[in-house]
């Protein structure tokens, strides 16, 4: 058996500078980190949902939109968080967080429909408990991640952007 020095190793555990707030390569797989929280922020926000996806905003995407960054990358809709622990997620309690806050998003989601307007799933009335089990994931992962999760959600091309530097 032949085991790799840490100077070899493509699993290296340096912090480096931070973009956005968020400690670069921190999490091995942060570009997925990224998005959830991102969609988790633009879920966990009635001010925003009210003056972005009500009001027809360009630029932030729609509620499915939202929800398919949540689980696009990580399969979060068939998996556990707690499968990317140490990869996408710090501990257990944020693992627990994010699949509180996507199992109360996707039952809406199957409920309302994909292609309905926002306002379908702002009226459901399980939604303010997906918006509060998406506010205590977004806020445990941002304040995680050294950033203050009282900021506006990020534009789509914003979080492009993010995403695309490092």
């Amino acid at each position: 058996m032949t085991v790799q020095s840490s100077e070899s190793s493509s699993r290296r555990t340096r912090r480096s500078a931070t973009m956005g707030g968020m400690p670069l390569n921190d999490m091995p797989w942060w570009r997925w980190r990224s998005t959830v929280r991102s969609a988790l922020h633009m879920l966990s926000d009635p001010v925003f949902q009210q003056e972005t996806w009500l009001a027809g905003r360009e630029g932030y995407g729609d509620v499915t939109d939202a929800v398919y960054r949540l689980v696009e990358d990580t399969w979060l809709d068939n998996w556990p968080a707690e499968k990317y622990i140490g990869a996408v997620f710090r501990d257990g309690a944020e693992a627990a967080l994010v699949d509180t806050a996507v199992l109360r998003v996707l039952r809406i989601l199957h409920q309302v429909g994909p292609d309905a307007p926002p306002a379908a799933y702002l009226q459901h009335p399980d939604w303010p408990a997906a918006v509060l089990a998406c506010r205590e994931a977004h806020v445990r992962l941002a304040v995680a991640d050294g950033d203050d999760p009282e900021e506006a959600p990020r534009s789509l091309e914003a979080l492009r952007a993010l995403v695309r530097t490092g």
